[in-house]
């Protein structure tokens, strides 16, 4: 059974010339992006916080309120048509059931 590499001070890694510039190309890569990204955290650590004015609450308000009316007249023609529905199917029973009386 062959015994696994050992890696000591002594050993000895053999990388060629592309891998190097490809190694170094991407620890500058992410470096800088790190130091980027630090930066719009800094700058948006700075700005102030947004604020919400008076207008754009009543917009946002009444486009709630808007939708929320909306939706409850859907609910309403939605139970009108359900007990439309409803007492269709009741006299179609009825109506079965007096030609299975006939019937029989």
């Amino acid at each position: 059974m062959e015994q696994p590499a050992k890696i000591s001070e002594n050993s000895q890694i053999q990388l060629d010339l592309k891998t190097l510039i490809m190694i170094v190309g991407f620890s500058i890569s992410l470096a800088t992006t790190y130091f980027t990204l630090q930066a719009q955290i800094d700058e948006a650590k700075r700005l102030p916080a947004p604020e919400v004015n008076k207008i754009e609450f009543d917009f946002k308000d009444k486009l709630t309120r808007s939708v929320i009316e909306k939706v409850e007249a859907d609910v309403k023609t939605i139970k009108e048509d359900l007990t439309e529905i409803k007492s269709f199917n009741e006299k179609i029973d009825d109506r079965l059931y007096e030609i299975s009386k006939k019937i029989n």
